[in-house]
């Protein structure tokens, strides 16, 4: 009987862990050409290239790692494609 708890309470903790780590595997979405196109626009403005650009929401695009002639930043850009935030990635 004791044996049946612990082993159902070890199933029970190893679904919480697998769930959980479901939740963190989210995919990212990425912008399209069009989008990234805008954004490569900004950033070359300023001396910055995006390795990569994801779009956080309808609003709000996010490049991870941009290198640009100052060194290396993530940068946020509003739906209108100017920059919001800009922040050194050490």
């Amino acid at each position: 009987m004791i044996k049946n708890i612990v082993v159902a309470l070890a199933f029970l903790a190893a679904g919480s862990v697998s769930a959980g780590a479901q939740e963190d595997d989210t995919v990212e979405e990425m912008a399209s050409a069009e989008e990234a196109q805008k954004v490569n626009e900004t950033l070359a403005k300023i001396g910055c290239t995006a390795p990569a650009i994801e779009k956080e929401s309808e609003t709000l695009y996010e490049i991870d790692d941009a290198t640009c002639e100052i060194g290396q930043y993530d940068i946020k850009l509003n739906g209108d494609f100017k920059i919001v935030v800009m922040s050194l990635d050490e």
